[in-house]
């Protein structure tokens, strides 16, 4: 009969490596942990070939209670299939993995973890109510200030405004329609908000709105309702990458040429809008620079409650009628709120 920790099916334990490399647990434990202690060469080099043999794994939830900390962070979203969510959580994934942490992406409520970041539609009113009362919260994507907590998001009014003033200013169009989200608070959101004060700076009455879903098919059911009218308008403004798909599957159906007869310019600047065809003018968020902010507030370098807002850029491709230009990039200054 093999010893005990050869039998099937049992998980080695620390003091199984310590037998096998004829040591105390203790020494197995500064090996494995790398300290506090300092361990000979040739004693350390037996214990982690005892590790290797015995395909020993350190219990983390004995670690996590001694640690005081999971080294866990937790990230809700509301549509991982967006696709600006999807490398949102990427992004964040990658930040945390720096700082030493893992990400667990989903429902949390029987977690452990060591703190939330939360990116909600909800309406500010409700937010500070999803947050844990036991972990940091950190607020994500968020368009104003979370009492109580960190929160950031990037600068939504700017970046609308800075996209309708391009096709104002460089395309000379003044018919352009906003395709948006639903209404879900008393206030316009941020975008619609920016796309508004782009025609009040140059004397224009705002062109019509459409509210949708979030969605692919959202952005289709929203362009066809927009091209049957009478009066077509000459461009459209969509609040996000994912409508803006759906938005030019409707156009290329209908048999309308985009940019000729439809310039189209979005907001998010995922990834996807680089490859629609053709690729779409967008609003790009500076997605890498909220996520490690984020996690950085999250583990206690920025204490909170503060309020971050992060400039966006305007990346001009072919969508908005700029195709015999080269790409560019127009950038907004970063704006820091206490």
């Amino acid at each position: 009969m093999g010893s005990p920790e050869t039998l099937p099916g049992r998980q080695a334990t620390r003091a199984d490596v310590a037998r096998r490399a004829g040591v105390s647990t203790a020494v197995v434990s500064y090996v494995v942990n790398g300290g506090p202690r300092t361990v000979a060469t040739e004693t350390a080099a037996r214990v982690r070939a005892a590790v290797e043999d015995l395909h020993y794994r350190p219990n983390a939830n004995a670690r996590a209670l001694r640690k005081g900390r999971t080294e866990m962070l937790g990230l809700v979203l509301p549509d991982i299939g967006n696709p600006f969510f999807a490398e949102y959580a990427l992004a964040i994934e990658l930040a945390a993995a720096a700082h030493g942490n893992m990400l667990v992406v989903g429902d949390l409520a029987g977690r452990h973890v060591d703190g939330l970041l939360l990116c909600t539609v909800s309406p500010p009113g409700a937010v500070s109510k999803l947050a844990l009362a036991d972990r940091p919260t950190d607020f994500i994507d968020s368009a104003n200030p979370v009492p109580g907590h960190h929160a950031l998001g990037p600068d939504s009014e700017q970046g609308s405004a800075r996209a309708v003033e391009h096709l104002i200013t460089v395309h000379a169009l003044s018919s352009i329609v906003l395709i948006i989200g639903l209404a879900r608070d008393v206030l316009p959101e941020p975008r619609e908000r920016g796309w508004t004060s782009a025609f009040r700076a140059h004397g224009l009455a705002p062109g019509p709105v459409v509210r949708t879903t979030f969605s692919r098919e959202g952005g289709y059911a929203a362009m066809t309702e927009v091209l049957g009218w009478r009066t077509r308008p000459r461009a459209v403004f969509v609040a996000s990458d994912q409508q803006a798909t759906g938005v030019l599957r409707a156009i290329r159906q209908a048999g309308v040429r985009c940019p000729d007869e439809i310039a189209v310019v979005s907001f998010d600047g995922t990834t996807e809008s680089e490859y629609c065809s053709p690729p779409l003018t967008a609003v790009r968020q500076p997605i890498a620079a909220m996520a490690d902010a984020a996690v950085t507030a999250l583990l206690g370098a920025t204490p909170p409650p503060s309020f971050a807002r992060f400039a966006t850029e305007l990346v001009v491709r072919e969508s908005c009628g700029c195709s015999k230009q080269p790409p560019c990039e127009v950038s907004v200054q970063h704006e820091g709120v206490s």
